[in-house]
């Protein structure tokens, strides 16, 4: 078990490499008409700007515009360790609790949906051209964070928002069962998340109970998904431990500004 000085000191590093990547958004987005990061406490959800609608069937799915940014280009736009900082790193493999807590089902067709987009971590389906991934873990406290850039189309991806911004009235409080971990209650709220890109949405789900060895658990996992063109971000970053908004809300902003930046910069070599 960890002690409470040791736990003590890994929130409080924690909270100073918030600050520095906060502090890195703010300069990378510069002169720019680009909104900084939120800091914790700060509510300002994303407007919607149409009902939402359910998600096109992936064999409908349309193949990526001739525009589409190359894999090497995908990977370029990509966060890093070195963006968020110690005590994050490449990850060494699927944290274990994602099969432990996250395999689960729900009566509620939405609920259950969201709960498979969370384990599958593609809520708009298997990319239909290129995509790249990174994948993050903070050791401290077993928490993970995977970011991907994958060409979707934007009408697809709309819709998926639209169907996110609904959950946390439609799942705000229900019952999953785990396939390892028994009965969990869930909770969903909304993610309030910086205004990056041309469209957004983000949810905070929490699942308490008890993991697959009988310890009692809490799993917290938010899920940030951005448009930036035809281009979208998904972001999901989950831990036993503390995971703090700030992270989310930074990533997804220097994510955003960084895949833009990609997309400029494609446009003028053509």
């Amino acid at each position: 078990m960890t002690h409470a000085p040791a736990a003590a000191r890994a929130l409080l590093a924690a909270a100073l490499s918030v600050t520095a990547l906060l502090t890195a958004v703010a300069c990378a987005a510069g002169d720019r008409d680009v909104p900084r990061a939120l800091p914790a406490g700060v509510s300002e959800p994303p407007s919607v700007s149409a009902p939402a609608a359910p998600a096109a069937s992936p064999a409908a799915r349309p193949s990526p515009s001739a525009q589409a940014l190359s894999e090497e280009q995908l990977r370029a736009a990509l966060i890093t360790e070195t963006d968020l900082g110690e005590p994050w790193t490449a990850s060494r493999g699927v944290a274990t609790w994602r099969d432990g807590m996250l395999k689960a089902k729900a009566e509620n067709a939405d609920c259950h949906r969201l709960l498979d987009v969370l384990y599958t971590e593609e809520p708009f389906g298997p990319p239909a051209g290129p995509s790249a991934t990174a994948l993050l873990d903070d050791a401290s406290d077993d928490s993970q964070l995977r970011y991907q850039v994958a060409a979707h189309p934007p009408a697809d991806v709309d819709r998926v928002l639209d169907w996110m911004r609904t959950l946390p009235e439609t799942c705000e409080r229900f019952e999953a069962t785990t396939t390892r971990a028994g009965a969990q209650l869930v909770e969903v709220a909304e993610l309030p998340l910086p205004k990056a890109g041309d469209a957004r949405a983000g949810l905070r789900l929490t699942m308490t109970g008890e993991a697959s060895g009988g310890v009692p658990a809490y799993l917290t996992v938010h899920l940030a998904a951005v448009r930036v063109g035809e281009d979208t971000i998904t972001l999901t970053n989950g831990g036993l431990g503390p995971v703090l908004p700030e992270v989310t809300q930074a990533m997804t902003q220097l994510g955003a500004d960084r895949l833009a930046d990609v997309g400029r910069q494609a446009r003028v070599r053509v």
